[in-house]
Formats: C-alpha cells, structure tokens, sequence
C-alpha cells in the first residue's frame, strides 16, 4: 500500500536535500524572527529614522549659526527679542494689530 504511494510522489520531490532546502527558505522567509516582513518593517524604520536624524542635524546646524550671530551682534538679539517675545524698553508702548478673517457669505 505505502509503496503505491511512494510511486505516485515525483522523484525530485523524493530528494532529501531538495525537501531540506526548501524547508530551510521557508523557515528564514516566515518563520524565523528575522524574516522578509520584518526585516522589510525594519529598514523602512530605518529609513524614516535616517530623514529624521538629518532633519535635527539641519536644525542644530542653523540654530548654532542664529546663535553665534546673535551673540555677535546686540542689534539682532534686541530684533528678536522684540518680535519674538514682545519685548519693550520702559519708555515704550506695544501695540498689536490683529486682522480679522474675511467671512465669505
């Protein structure tokens, strides 16, 4: 009975180094916690850490320029400082205009 059966089974499916190959694609494709799906995940975070990283490097490198030409210049710091954070001499007064939004009928 069991050798009808092993004579229906193709001969290249019969080859055990074949069947351990196969087995062996199989469990480092799927299975294995290295797989294709998580090592896809994996660079596409990596990626996304890699724009992320030169992003903070860009900005550090343009704040370290704004601040070496603030501390170089008493002029830009007092600009700033009014514009940014409402700063006043004592004799001064502030105004601030708000425009209101046009509504659309």
């Amino acid at each position: 009975m069991f050798k009808k059966i092993a004579d229906k089974i193709p001969s290249v499916l019969k080859n055990k180094y074949l069947l351990t190959g196969v087995a062996f694609l199989v469990l480092m494709m799927f299975i294995d916690r290295n797989n294709l799906i998580s090592q896809y995940k994996m660079r596409k975070e990596l990626g996304g850490l890699r724009k992320e990283l030169k992003f903070y490097r860009d900005q550090a490198n343009a704040d370290s320029i704004e601040l070496s030409r603030l501390l170089g210049d008493s002029l830009e710091l007092e600009k700033l400082g009014r514009e940014k954070y409402m700063m006043k001499r004592d004799s001064e007064d502030i105004y601030i205009i708000v425009r209101k939004p046009k509504v659309k009928k």
